[in-house]
């Protein structure tokens, strides 16, 4: 029997209050990890373009930890107290727990623009690490071992954030006598994202598009299941070595065909009268691209940044909005339908990854150029989403 990985409302038979915020997980780290995408990255667009007479965001490395930690995990969160309830049966952490790790998001992002790098380093090891234990009461309370290992790969994002905070300290010496590349901290977290993006994907993404599209038969097959995440481990491992050469890029190659099959599985060319089931078959779109163009980045025919894009911006963009979107609508008792909004949001945030993964290779004396328009898309694109949902994440509000 197919499990269910989230359900369409949040049950109550007595009244409930107007104020909602601190009742599910998806609530308040919906709403966090919005506006920080809306906010964080035009900040980063002007200090590229040096509008700014000093830097806010230290370099290059902490754009990148701020939208993996700070995004990226906030999504995560979300997502995961609300559908491990859902698997155990079992609360997650909502009241004054949720508040309190939203508390520690807010102040580590605050941390990260502040000189003290040990201050950031606590506290972006205390949001996932504390993630995990509210999950894994959760979990456990129901003996739901099955999903277990996310609670070990949040505890892993904090040690790659440890990571990143102790190369940012230059921590040289540890590095070297025990053998650590401190240096890819981030890069080992953007590969944890990536595999809990497709694990999740490979849950979800057949379901919906079979419940949203009559007739469709999207399938999953067990061995391209196992191959599909076997590349994305495989994957890690090279980024952990470093490994750029014609082994890594046949490799990465092979991934990025295994992929395909399971995207063709699916069915996607049948899913585009549907925004909220092609959002997410689209999303999968970008991770073939950022799979294609690695390999080529891996025996230096290209640069790795439009690959590194086509991960970020378009799949874990376009699927992180499609989730929230979905999970919001139907954790309040909303129809799954999208209206213009949703639409000109996802089109925005598609047309964002195209530009920023296209364009500089293109007109490489263009990047600059390229990361502002693409900034804007990628802004108006959450902020559509702040607009519409705020009032039905804060209040018990019908969608209107």
């Amino acid at each position: 029997m197919a499990e269910v990985i989230v359900p369409l409302t949040e049950s109550s038979s007595r009244a409930r209050p107007a104020w909602a915020l601190w009742e599910l997980g998806f609530r308040p780290f919906y709403l966090l990890a919005a506006l920080w995408a809306a906010l964080f990255i035009p900040l980063w667009v002007l200090q590229l373009s040096a509008v700014f007479n000093e830097a806010l965001i230290r370099n290059t490395s902490w754009h990148a930890h701020e939208m993996i930690f700070g995004y990226a995990l906030a999504v995560i969160i979300g997502f995961l107290f609300t559908a491990g309830r859902n698997w155990s049966g079992h609360p997650t952490p909502s009241g004054r727990s949720l508040q309190f790790l939203a508390m520690l998001w807010v102040l580590a992002r605050m941390a990260a623009f502040s000189p003290w790098v040990w201050l950031s380093l606590l506290l972006n090891l205390s949001v996932p690490w504390v993630a995990a234990w509210g999950l894994w009461r959760s979990l456990y309370a129901g003996h739901n071992r099955r999903n277990y290992f996310f609670v070990a790969l949040l505890i892993f994002m904090g040690l790659a954030s440890a990571c990143f905070h102790f190369s940012q300290m230059g921590w040289q010496a540890l590095q070297f006598e025990m053998g650590l590349h401190l240096d890819r901290g981030v890069s080992l977290a953007l590969d944890i994202v990536l595999l809990i993006v497709a694990i999740m994907m490979g849950r979800v993404v057949p379901m919906f598009s079979n419940n949203g599209i009559p007739g469709l038969q999207a399938a999953r097959k067990p061995i391209i299941e196992k191959l599909a995440i076997g590349s994305i481990l495989g994957l890690m491992v090279i980024d952990s070595l470093a490994i750029q050469n014609g082994y890594a890029a046949t490799f990465v190659g092979i991934a990025c065909i295994v992929h395909g099959w399971r995207w063709f599985l699916w069915q996607p060319w049948k899913t585009w009268r549907n925004p909220m089931v092609w959002v997410l078959q689209g999303a999968y779109f970008w991770l073939l691209i950022f799979l294609a163009l690695k390999a080529f980045a891996a025996t230096g025919t290209i640069p790795s940044g439009p690959a590194t894009h086509a991960l970020t911006v378009g799949l874990i963009g376009m699927v992180t909005l499609g989730m929230m979107t979905r999970t919001s609508l139907g954790h309040t008792g909303n129809p799954i339908h999208a209206t213009w909004i949703e639409r000109t949001a996802f089109s925005a945030l598609f047309l964002a990854a195209s530009i920023r993964v296209f364009m500089p290779l293109a007109w490489p004396g263009l990047l600059i150029e390229s990361a502002v328009l693409s900034a804007v898309l990628w802004s108006a694109a959450f902020a559509l989403y702040l607009w519409r949902y705020t009032p039905l994440l804060v209040l018990h509000k019908p969608y209107i």
